[in-house]
């Protein structure tokens, strides 16, 4: 049921303070210390009082792209805001978000159930205290109900990460190989450092996810201290848990996996059902009735039905066959509460319990604590299928036989899983679990063929290994400076055999070419020349096909390498000096000069690029109406932990800790990002004490948790 806002509500609901000198005791009431990153460090009188400050923190820090997102989570933001997303309404209901989110907040445990109502409060207490600072357009998704946050999870999770709409779209298009569909842009790297390989005999986490720099893909950093937690961490906007986060015990950072969480299933259509197992079977069918708001302010309705196979919700058709979803997770309502207690572990055996429960559906877990001890996880709810590798399930998958539908996951015992290697490191940069670390202590040849795919260890992931096993004691000052480090794998791969070959050329154009990529650094540095014309040169040839080597997995740090095609190389690097020279006026031109952080106000120079250059620090760029590119997506929260007592942690959200438009905080972490550092985790009540930007005391005058 939906819970409505009664006038009541607000009449008792907060007296906010906010005091010129903040006692240094430990608070009696729940208290929000935000410092001058913009970050709110919660102390919480109790659970619940952290849950509501933290929704009142996102709302203060993010509050218009919040009731955006709640509003595309009920399948209402055509009512809302108009025809444009009309499209994401129909996604939603078609997947059967709304009501799959009710279902999912009547199964939660009454005990985290409170939690959503204090943090779907705090949404609303923030809204109705401070209406100045919330865009009009977006006050019609108030209030927030604790569902929306089931919902937004939902959207987020398994119809956002696991599978999209475009995703499908295009696979019924057949414009691209389903295998390519099925391996979004989105990324992350992550490492565990062991003991025996940390300078200072402390194992080091480095959390460092790569996505786009919008949208609910935005990184959201605070400090949750409450009875019984006190974790340092990011969540994505909206979330009311953190999902990336470390504690004085233990931390652990995610990375898109190489996991395939969903199916499509061709049904052939007959007598108004489908063929299955040699039955016709009805659809299951549901007329909606969605809202657009038109640009005179009236609304229309139009009808969406919406049919659903043994399999899933219908989503189109191709070839004349009806095309079906079949999603994971969508029967495990408890992903927010395993975040919760996995902030609250205290050790590995309780650590591996809590995730034992398999509510998150995806994403690599890569793990640390205070004892030493490392994990890499291959997370996520695999499906138990009867036959098939990887590749054979990216195809569209016949749907007349019970043989291909898959009903149940395979436990936590099942999933790849390295603890504790003798390497001292593990490192994940989405590429599959066997090459964790080098020696691989995981064989695919253990596992099912379908669980992840075998491939060549692609050039991130071999630039974050060679760096990993380049250095045998590397400080959490390396560590960071590793993070940062920008040098083009594939340049080292090519480079060798391209300069000699143009410095033979008799085009002087290439000659000078070959001049400026010797010269070159061969990272993608602000002030690299040379980087932007390699970059260019990439573009004009068409690997991994034109290697003279191919890859090779027993030589996974060294192969694919050379040239295949010299001729198509020297031409290729022709066409690329003359765009450069063209449009930038000089071959040398810096790398920064091109390529640009942009956010809000913020204009700097940039460093870091394409995965798919080998380049370990992703930075995703478009181009700019100036002939310049400009960043996107890529790096976005960075955390970088030592387990020492006490704990060290250097941690930055480069895009800054607020989208509010009017928010000194929106893009000011580029700065530090451009100059490639972190800043200190202030953890410590003295330490946030020390560098305090505002403070904020919440006492409740009735405790209405239990609602």
């Amino acid at each position: 049921m939906r819970f409505k806002l009664l006038p009541w509500l607000f009449s008792f609901i907060l007296a906010l303070s906010i005091a010129t000198s903040v006692p240094s005791a430990e608070p009696k009431n729940t208290e929000i210390l935000w410092d001058t990153y913009g970050i709110p460090h919660i102390y919480g009188r109790d659970v619940s009082g952290a849950f509501r400050a933290f929704g009142w923190a996102q709302m203060q820090s993010h509050g218009n792209l919040i009731l955006r997102l709640y509003g595309q989570s009920r399948g209402r933001a055509a009512e809302y805001w108009g025809e444009k997303y009309l499209e994401s309404d129909k996604w939603v209901q078609t997947m059967g978000i709304p009501e799959r989110a009710q279902e999912w907040y009547a199964a939660q445990p009454p005990d985290f159930r409170r939690n959503l109502v204090a943090f779907a409060d705090g949404v609303n207490e923030y809204a109705q205290k401070h209406p100045e600072a919330i865009a009009d357009e977006v006050k019609v998704a108030l209030p927030i109900q604790p569902v929306d946050l089931l919902a937004h999870v939902q959207r987020v999770l398994q119809f956002t990460f696991i599978v999209d709409p475009e995703t499908v779209t295009d696979l019924l298009k057949g414009e691209e190989n389903a295998s390519r569909l099925r391996r979004k842009s989105y990324g992350s790297n992550a490492w565990a450092i062991a003991p025996s390989r940390s300078q200072s005999g402390n194992p080091i986490l480095l959390a460092n996810p790569h996505l786009p720099w919008s949208d609910l893909f935005l990184w959201y950093e605070a400090q949750i201290t409450a009875p019984g937690i006190d974790a340092y961490g990011a969540t994505l906007v909206g979330v009311p848990v953190l999902a990336i986060a470390f504690n004085n015990n233990l931390g652990w950072a995610h990375t898109v996996n190489t996991h395939d969480g969903w199916d499509a299933y061709a049904l052939t259509l007959a007598d108004h059902g489908y063929r299955f197992d040699g039955e016709i079977l009805p659809f299951s069918e549901e007329v909606k009735t969605l809202k657009v708001k038109q640009d005179n302010g009236k609304v229309r309705s139009e009808e969406l039905r919406v049919k659903r196979s043994v399999h899933g919700a219908i989503f189109g058709e191709k070839d004349g066959l009806g095309i079906a979803l079949r999603v994971v997770g969508l029967d495990r309502p408890g992903v927010l509460e395993q975040w919760w207690d996995m902030a609250r572990a205290t050790n590995l055996p309780e650590f591996e319990a809590i995730l034992s429960r398999l509510q998150l559906p995806m994403f690599t877990v890569m793990y640390a604590d205070k004892k030493g001890h490392i994990m890499h996880l291959f997370n996520g709810q695999v499906p138990v299928r009867k036959s098939g590798d990887f590749e054979s399930w990216q195809e569209i998958v016949p749907g007349d036989t019970s043989a291909t539908l898959w009903t149940k996951y395979h436990p936590y015992a099942d999933l790849p899983r390295a603890i504790d290697p003798s390497s001292g490191w593990l490192q994940n940069t989405n590429d599959p679990p066997w090459t964790t670390t080098l020696p691989q202590v995981l064989n695919p040849d253990d596992y099912p063929a379908y669980m992840a795919p075998r491939e060549v260890m692609h050039f991130r992931a071999q630039r974050s290994a060679k760096i990993l096993s380049g250095d045998s004691k590397i400080s959490l000052a390396e560590a960071i400076r590793y993070k940062y480090d920008t040098r083009m794998e594939l340049s080292d791969r090519l480079l060798d055999d391209l300069i000699p070959l143009a410095e033979k050329q008799s085009n002087p154009r290439v000659r000078r070419a070959a001049k400026i990529l010797k010269k070159w650094d061969r990272r993608a540095n602000a002030n690299s020349r040379g980087a932007v014309l390699f970059a260019f040169w990439r573009e004009e040839m068409d690997f991994p096909e034109d290697f003279a080597i191919p890859g090779n997995d027993n030589a996974p740090l060294t192969t694919p390498y050379g040239l295949k095609d010299p001729q198509k190389a020297i031409y290729a690097l022709n066409n690329a000096a003359m765009k450069v020279e063209k449009t930038y006026r000089r071959l040398d031109v810096p790398w920064g000069e091109v390529f640009r952080f942009r956010y809000g106000k913020v204009d700097l120079p940039a460093n870091g690029g394409a995965g798919r250059l080998g380049i370990f620090p992703v930075i995703d760029f478009a181009p700019a109406p100036d002939n310049k590119f400009q960043s996107v997506g890529g790096d976005s929260y960075i955390a970088a932990i030592e387990f020492s007592n006490p704990v060290k942690a250097m941690v930055l959200t480069a895009y800054g800790n607020s989208s509010q438009p009017d928010s000194q905080h929106m893009g000011d972490g580029l700065e530090l990002f451009a100059r490639q550092q972190l800043h200190p985790a202030w953890r410590e009540r003295s330490e946030v004490l020390a560098h305090l930007e505002q403070y904020q005391a919440f006492r409740m005058q009735r405790d209405r948790s239990t609602r």
